[in-house]
C-alpha cells in the first residue's frame, strides 16, 4: 500500500516525513510554495526515491486553497496546466520525472462532485501526453470519468480526516474532521487494508477502494503517523 503525503507546503517538516512516505504531493506554488521550495522537495524525494507528484490548486494562498472557487473551465484548466508544467521542469531538470498528480483542498473535493472541474483536471492532465496516475477519491465523479477515458488513476483514502456516509469528506469546519490520535488512524488503516472498510463521522461502517493513504502534512502528529503506518504496512 502506498503512502503520500502533501509536501512542499513551507512547514518545515518535509525531510522529517520523507523517509517513511513513498510517494509525495508538491505544492506547485498557488496555495502554497514557490520554486525554491519546489526545487528543494524535489531534491529530498529523489534521495529517498520516493515518487513526485504534483499538487495542484486553486490560486488561494489566503484560504490555503482549501475554499471553493467556481472558475470557467477553459481557465481552470490552464491554471491547473501551467503549475503541473512547473513542477514537471524542475523534477526533469533534476533528473526525476512526475509519477502522478493529486488536486489539492477545495480543488480536490469540487473535481469529485462537479463534472467542470472534474474535466478541467482530467484534460490538464492529459495535455501532457505520459502516463500520468491520478490520485482521486472512491466513488467520485472524477473516478467515474477517468474510468470512461480508460486513463490511469489509484483511488486515494485519508488516514487522518473523517468521512461522512456517502464518503465525503467532513468539513473542517466541524469538530473531528482531523483525526491526530495516532493509535486510532493505525487502527482505521488496518481495518482499510484487512477489510476494505473504514467507519464514518456516524459509525456507520462503510466499504471503499484504496490504492494509496494519505497523511497530510500539516497535521501536527504527521512525523509520528507516517513513521507508524509505514512500519505497519512494511512489515
Amino acid at each position: 500500500m502506498d503512502i503520500n503525503c502533501d509536501l512542499g507546503e513551507g512547514l518545515g517538516n518535509d525531510a522529517q516525513i520523507m523517509p517513511f512516505i513513498s510517494s509525495c504531493n508538491i505544492a506547485c506554488g498557488a496555495h502554497a510554495g514557490n520554486l525554491s521550495i519546489m526545487r528543494s522537495t524535489v531534491l529530498l524525494a529523489k534521495k529517498h526515491d520516493v515518487k513526485i507528484g504534483a499538487h495542484p490548486s486553486f490560486s488561494d494562498r489566503e484560504n490555503f486553497g482549501r475554499k471553493e472557487m467556481f472558475i470557467p473551465k477553459a481557465i481552470l484548466k490552464s491554471k491547473i496546466i501551467n503549475q503541473i508544467s512547473t513542477l514537471r521542469e524542475i523534477a526533469e531538470n533534476e533528473g526525476v520525472r512526475l509519477h502522478h498528480i493529486k488536486p489539492h483542498g477545495a480543488l480536490y473535493n469540487m473535481a469529485a462532485k462537479f463534472n467542470d472541474v472534474a474535466m478541467a483536471v482530467i484534460e490538464a492532465v492529459e495535455y501532457f501526453d505520459e502516463d500520468l496516475i491520478l490520485y482521486v477519491p472512491y466513488r467520485s465523479l472524477i473516478a467515474r470519468r477517468l474510468r470512461e477515458r480508460n486513463m490511469l488513476f489509484f483511488y486515494e483514502t485519508f488516514a487522518d480526516r473523517a468521512y461522512n456516509d456517502d464518503l465525503t469528506l467532513v468539513s473542517r469546519d466541524e469538530c473531528d474532521s482531523l483525526i491526530e490520535d495516532t493509535n486510532r488512524i493505525s487502527k482505521r488503516v488496518k481495518q482499510l487494508i484487512d477489510l476494505g472498510t473504514i467507519n464514518t463521522i456516524n459509525g456507520k461502517i462503510v466499504n471503499i477502494k484504496s490504492d494509496t493513504i494519505c497523511v497530510h502534512g500539516d497535521n501536527p502528529n504527521v512525523v509520528e503517523i507516517v513513521k507508524v503506518l509505514s512500519k505497519k504496512i512494511n512489515n
